[in-house]
């Protein structure tokens, strides 16, 4: 006998039937596909839930094969029925990223890795990196004596470097105009310094490459708090807006997903591709890519993680499309 038709039996009401259990599960599907259809609908209000709930988007489609299971379990016609709503919601938003495309190899790569300031296998890091074949590495969270550990690993195939604060440049072509960019949160004093301008020099053209370390997100008493690490992204973004050079390529760890729009005033500046999922974050299970290649006036053609180093980030390559091709 059934738990439903014992309870029938007790409460001397009928049964209920496959159409009618599970109304909750199918309530909870609904909404999971309301999330991922509207989320940028989803206000920044009650602890920056629109940015929590963009950060791990793609995450909810974990409620497709766990909706399903509590649908068996429950016996619930009405609860399969309606996981098929997230199923097509998350395929609507996430089918360009799963679709496979020919790209064109691009004439620049570039490797963006925040090395972590507690890294202690340099020489171990820079052998993964330089395995991509870089002509340009940028790396976050350096200090002065990893980043002449750096030099020195990188010396033969990428001799041309500036550092700033704790970010910096490695490029097989020559540098110029390097510059600090301030992108300091209001009230922060000037020892926080993570922001760097250069122009990267090949056969007369001249590419503006920035590379940046926006503040990092917390979950504090506020929610899921963002406000530094906004702050920090619109000052990147009227840098790169100011900047008088056609193209322009931005790397760094953002510490955001792209698709949290609470950095859209430097996203909106910027293209990146639309292909894969290239989470970078945390190193031993990555659940967000926080770490970015993004161009303007160039095309970011493709963009993979590399493998793990001594780094809570996973490194990224990116191929770039530049005027030069």
């Amino acid at each position: 006998m059934t738990v439903d038709a014992r309870h029938a039996i007790h409460t001397g009401r009928p049964a209920k039937t496959a159409w009618q259990r599970g109304r909750l599960l199918a309530l909870g599907s609904v909404l999971v596909a309301l999330l991922l259809v509207g989320h940028e609908y989803v206000p920044n209000r009650w602890g920056n839930l629109g940015s929590l709930v963009q950060s791990f988007l793609p995450w909810l489609g974990l409620a497709v094969p766990l909706g399903i299971l509590a649908a068996l379990l429950r016996r619930s016609a009405l609860a399969v029925l309606a996981v098929l709503l997230p199923l097509a919601a998350w395929i609507w938003v996430f089918l360009p990223q799963i679709r496979a495309e020919a790209t064109p190899p691009g004439d620049l790569t570039v490797v963006q890795h925040n090395v972590s300031d507690t890294n202690t296998d340099i020489e171990g890091t820079a052998e993964v990196l330089l395995a991509a074949e870089p002509d340009v590495v940028t790396l976050t969270e350096v200090s002065d004596t990893t980043a002449d550990q750096f030099t020195q690993a990188f010396a033969e195939t990428l001799p041309h470097h500036e550092t700033q604060g704790t970010v910096g440049i490695w490029s097989r072509y020559p540098l110029k105009g390097a510059q600090a960019v301030d992108i300091r949160p209001e009230g922060v004093d000037a020892s926080w310094d993570r922001g760097l301008r250069v122009v990267i020099q090949r056969e007369g053209a001249g590419v503006a490459l920035f590379v940046a370390h926006l503040p990092s997100v917390r979950f504090g008493t506020g929610g899921f708090e963002t406000e530094p690490r906004n702050a920090s992204g619109l000052r990147l973004a009227e840098a790169v807006d100011a900047e008088q050079t056609e193209t322009v390529i931005v790397a760094g760890d953002l510490n955001a997903v792209l698709a949290d729009d609470a950095i859209a005033p430097l996203t909106n500046l910027v293209t990146a591709p639309t292909t894969g999922f290239e989470f970078t974050y945390p190193a031993a299970f990555p659940v967000a890519q926080i770490d970015h290649v993004l161009a303007r006036g160039a095309t970011v053609t493709d963009v993979r993680t590399l493998p793990r180093t001594a780094s809570d980030h996973r490194p990224i390559v990116a191929h770039v499309d530049t005027p030069w091709s």
